[in-house]
This record gives structure tokens, sequence and C-alpha cells, in this order.
């Protein structure tokens, strides 16, 4: 079993970890869940953060023909549609994308939005597989935390998008719509399944209480021992109980709503409108009996 090359990007901002990962012979790589810089008060759109990935590639002379999403992140916008205008890459995400936005389409009340995945390159069903170069990668379906959400096994190293969190912060929310903490959990299992040595790459990282530094690599060992949420021994029941209990508490991720509208469509924008500007629309929900004027 051949091992990637990897180089991890950390996003202060979003606390999201992006990663470079390549084949060392062919020099192929892919980047997966790339972050496009959003300025939520202004709306002003930058490319520092992909292009650090970018400038890493062309430093290692890696060639980038993919941009994987782990899933329609809701706390920060992909970088994926640039990372292709500059490379020619293909976008891939879980094929189950199209129920996310079947989910969206009416909460956001918006026809052109399609459901059909296309806006999507790839689409990858659970147990596909690919190569990177050399590399074999294994597509594994993960939902919970949405229903749309994979892991990518590539060699001894996979990459779990939000399904995980280092092992003293826990698991993902499951309270998205779509999401499922019994769904969750079982996913989880499907992950600590694999060989205790088996690397972990995490999408985000927060700062677990007590630790000093950020971090996004554990292993599956580690995880059986240690996590707060699901070491071994750890009941279903019990953990979507302690699930859906802390999520009732979290509040709603500060780019949800832009997020979500890009992300669905592969990383674009809606359409801009007749002005040439693009617009996100934001939902208003009145609280209690308020009737808006």
């Amino acid at each position: 079993m051949k091992s990637p090359e990897i180089r991890a990007f950390f996003d202060e901002p979003t606390n999201t970890v992006s990663y470079l990962v390549w084949d060392t012979q062919t020099k192929q790589g892919a980047i997966i869940d790339p972050v496009l810089d959003f300025d939520l008060a202004s709306g002003e759109v930058s490319i520092d953060s992909v292009d650090a990935i970018l400038a890493a590639a062309k430093e290692e002379g890696v060639e980038v023909v993919l941009a994987l999403e782990t899933h329609a992140h809701a706390d920060h916008l992909s970088g994926a549609p640039y990372i292709k205008a500059k490379t020619g890459a293909k976008i891939g995400i879980g094929a189950h994308i199209k129920d996310v936005q079947k989910i969206f389409r009416p909460v956001f009340n918006d026809p052109d939005l399609k459901t059909d995945g296309s806006d999507f390159d790839r689409l990858f069903k659970d147990g596909e597989t690919f190569r990177i170069g050399e590399l074999d990668v294994e597509v594994l379906h993960t939902p919970g935390h949405t229903p749309a959400c994979v892991s990518y096994k590539i060699g001894d190293a996979v990459f779990v998008g939000d399904t995980l969190f280092m092992p003293d912060f826990g698991t993902a929310r499951a309270d998205f719509p779509g999401g499922d903490a019994r769904r969750l959990f079982q996913s989880i299992q499907k992950l600590l399944a694999l060989p205790r040595e088996t690397r972990l790459f995490m999408c985000h990282d927060y700062k677990a209480p007590g630790r000093d530094d950020y971090a996004w690599e554990t292993t599956v060992g580690a995880q059986r021992d240690a996590s707060i949420h699901v070491r071994e021994g750890t009941d279903e029941d019990s953990f979507v109980s302690m699930r859906e209990e802390r999520d009732a508490t979290l509040a709603v991720p500060r780019l949800l709503v832009p997020s979500i509208q890009t992300n669905i469509r592969a990383g674009r924008f809606p359409e801009a409108e007749s002005n040439g500007v693009h617009y996100l629309k934001i939902p208003v929900k009145p609280a209690g009996n308020l009737q808006l004027l």
C-alpha cells in the first residue's frame, strides 16, 4: 500500500484544515477541502488561502488534478472553482450531494439550483476507487453530519471531513438538515474498524480545553483509546443521546448561509443579476409571533 505525501494548511478564521496530497512518483496530486476567503461583513472574496496551497503545489512540482470535497461545508466557502480555473482540476464530492441540493433548494427558494449534482465533475459512490497518479483512493460514504459526507482513504491516510475531530474534542454535530446522530455513529464505527495504525486527518480543529496548539492528525488507535465521544465501548444509544443534547446548545455557524448556497453549487456563487453583481439570500425567520412589516 503506497502512502501519499501530505501538506496541511490551517485557516484560523474558519478553523479549517485543507490538504495538498500527492504521489511522489508521478507528482500528480489533489487538494482536499480548499477554503475561499470570505468576509461576511463586506461580502469581499479573496483567494489568499487557495493561492498558498497552489504555491506549495508549484514548489513541490505537483500537478493538481482533483479538488476533492468531503461534503458541502457550512463553515467556509469552497475554493474548488478557483483551483479548477487555475489548474484544470476536476471537482469531486460524494454522490449524495444530490440529496443535500434537494434539501436546500426550497430553503433558499432557488429554482435555478440544480439537484442532479451536475455542478460537480465527479460524484463518488460508497466503495468507489480511483487513482491519483499511482495512489489508490477509496471513497467511504460516512453520513451523519450531512447525508453526503465521504471520507477519502489514500494509502494509510484517511481524510475524514467533519465526521471526527481530534480525540480530545470529539465528533461532528448532526443537527443540520439531513443530519442524523445515529448514522454519524455508524459512520464513525466504519472508520474505527480500520487498522489501528491508520492515520486520520481532520477537517477542523478548535483546540480542546487544556491544549495550547492546533492539531489535525491522529490515528484510529488513538480514537479508539481516547476519544471523548466514541472511545471503545461507547454504545450507540448513549452516543446519540449525548450528540443530540450537545447539538441543541450549539450556535449556527457564522458562515452557514453563504457557505451552503455556494458549496452545493460546487463552490460557485449564484448567477450574477442584470447589474453584474452576485447576491446571496438570507432567509428571515421571525421569532415567536413577531409579524414582519
